[in-house]
C-alpha cells in the first residue's frame, strides 16, 4: 500500500490535532465563509436590486459561492488531517494575497478588508507551512520517500 492509499489513523491511536493546524482550517474556513456570504449578497442583489448588469451581478454571487466551496473542502481535509487539504489551503492563501493588494489600492472603505484579508492570507500561510502541520498530515519533505524504502 503506497503513502497515499495508507488510510488516515484511527481517532483513538491518532495523536492530538496541533493547535497550528486547528488555525489554519479555522481561517481556511472564514475566508470560504466570508466568500460565499459575499456571493450570496451579490446573487440577491442581482434577482432583487437594481444593480447596473442583473446578468453580472448573478453571475459573479454565483461564481463566489463555488470559489467558496475550495477553502471549505480545505478547511474540512485540514481538521480531518487529510494529506490532499494542505495543497487547496495554500493555493487559496496565494490567490488571496492579490486580491488583497488590490483592496489596499481603492481609495474607499475596501482598504480595512485588504489590511484583514492580507493579515489572514499571510497567518494561514505561515501555519500552513509549519512543520507541526505538515508532521500531522503525514507530509514528508523532499527525499522522505527513499528514506522510508531504504529502512
Amino acid at each position: 500500500m503506497s503513502a497515499e492509499q495508507t488510510p488516515a489513523p484511527d481517532a483513538s491511536t491518532a495523536p492530538p490535532r496541533p493547535g497550528r493546524l486547528t488555525a489554519a482550517a479555522a481561517l481556511a474556513a472564514l475566508e470560504g465563509l466570508a466568500l460565499a456570504a459575499g456571493g450570496a449578497y451579490l446573487f440577491v442583489q442581482g434577482l432583487t436590486g437594481s444593480p447596473d448588469d442583473r446578468r453580472q451581478a448573478v453571475t459573479g454571487g454565483v461564481t463566489l459561492i463555488v470559489l467558496a466551496l475550495l477553502p471549505l473542502l480545505a478547511a474540512r481535509g485540514l481538521l480531518l488531517r487529510r494529506r490532499w487539504s494542505r495543497g487547496p489551503a495554500v493555493i487559496t492563501q496565494i490567490l488571496a494575497l492579490p486580491v488583497a493588494y488590490n483592496l489596499l489600492q481603492a481609495d474607499s472603505v475596501a482598504i480595512p478588508a485588504g489590511i484583514v484579508l492580507a493579515v489572514v492570507a499571510v497567518a494561514a500561510l505561515v501555519l500552513l507551512v509549519n512543520p507541526a502541520t505538515t508532521t500531522a498530515l503525514g507530509i514528508r519533505g523532499p527525499g522522505g520517500a527513499e528514506e522510508s524504502h531504504q529502512r
